[in-house]
């Protein structure tokens, strides 16, 4: 006999259709469609942040990601701008007609990451915060769930749960890799996952190639991976000078070099069927004037 799931309302069996999470125009889910999100690990000053959101927002990406409260192993790294970071980030999606994504890390942060995010992303060390996913249950905001880094499936899937118990069912999962033997990448990418949780529920899956593999020239391919992996969409961290990046330079993208993972995206995703949200929004972008 079959073992009954102890997950109900991210199932399949609870709901046979896929779950579509719509934010800014890009429908997240929909198998017609591959969605990117993009942008620094961590929002480090005003020049930063506007330049690379201009620039993702002229190859028509919608979603800008960047981290104000940033969660690092080491207490002596950078720790985020906080709110100042928030502002600075939704200042430069307001101007560049984006929506943002941004990491909330405690309850008492979920309030003001409202009033800035559009998605409210949770990490991979806080994917079993459960009073945490408790309190995004109750909110009326998409949320991105990392999987933890060494969780399993049914951990993770019973962690997104908590927040459809809540009555929250815009929810996201995000495949970021898992922690493994294996040291010569950051992580171990497990894309195996992607067609598997499509199988078991109904919530969308995107993929972080770039917190996965921890190496830049390696965030392209797995890109491609997990497109034809049947992934909903993909979050790659990009930076205008990775080299002098605060967090994560090691694996940022340089902006030239996006540019043409999204040459090849564009191509990959037709042939599986999915047309990028770049395509979609590329030629119909104004542009809202600067706030004095």
């Amino acid at each position: 006999m079959e073992r009954r799931k102890p997950y109900q309302l991210v199932s399949r069996e609870w709901k046979a259709e896929n779950t579509v999470v719509t934010v800014n125009g890009c429908r997240i889910g929909d198998p017609s469609e591959l969605v990117t999100i993009a942008g620094p690990c961590a929002v480090e000053n005003r020049e930063q942040i506007f330049t690379i959101t201009e620039y993702l927002s002229k190859i028509g990406v919608r979603l800008i990601r960047g981290g104000a409260y940033k969660p690092r192993t080491s207490p002596y790294a950078f720790q985020g701008l906080k709110t100042e970071g928030l502002q600075l980030l939704r200042a430069a999606a307001d101007k560049f007609n984006m929506a943002v994504v941004s990491e909330v890390m405690s309850v008492d942060r979920i309030e003001e990451l409202c009033e800035y995010a559009d998605v409210l992303q949770v990490g991979t060390r806080n994917m079993q915060n459960y009073p945490l996913l408790k309190a995004l249950g109750k909110i009326n905001k998409p949320v991105m769930l990392k999987r933890g880094m060494s969780s399993t499936v049914e951990e993770w899937l019973l962690a997104a749960e908590y927040i459809l118990l809540g009555g929250n069912e815009n929810v996201i999962l995000c495949e970021r890799g898992i922690r493994t033997f294996e040291n010569a990448t950051r992580n171990t990418l497990d894309l195996s996952v992607v067609p598997l949780v499509k199988t078991l529920s109904h919530l969308p899956v995107i993929v972080d190639p770039s917190q996965a593999t921890g190496v830049r020239d390696l965030v392209p391919p797995m890109c491609y991976a997990a497109v034809a992996a049947g992934a909903d969409g993909l979050i790659v961290e990009v930076h205008n000078q990775p080299e002098e990046a605060l967090s994560d330079g090691a694996q940022s993208l340089y902006l030239d070099q996006f540019m043409a993972m999204t040459e090849k995206l564009r191509e990959l995703g037709r042939l599986f069927g999915r047309y990028p949200d770049f395509d979609l929004f590329r030629e119909h972008r104004p542009l809202r004037p600067e706030t004095p």
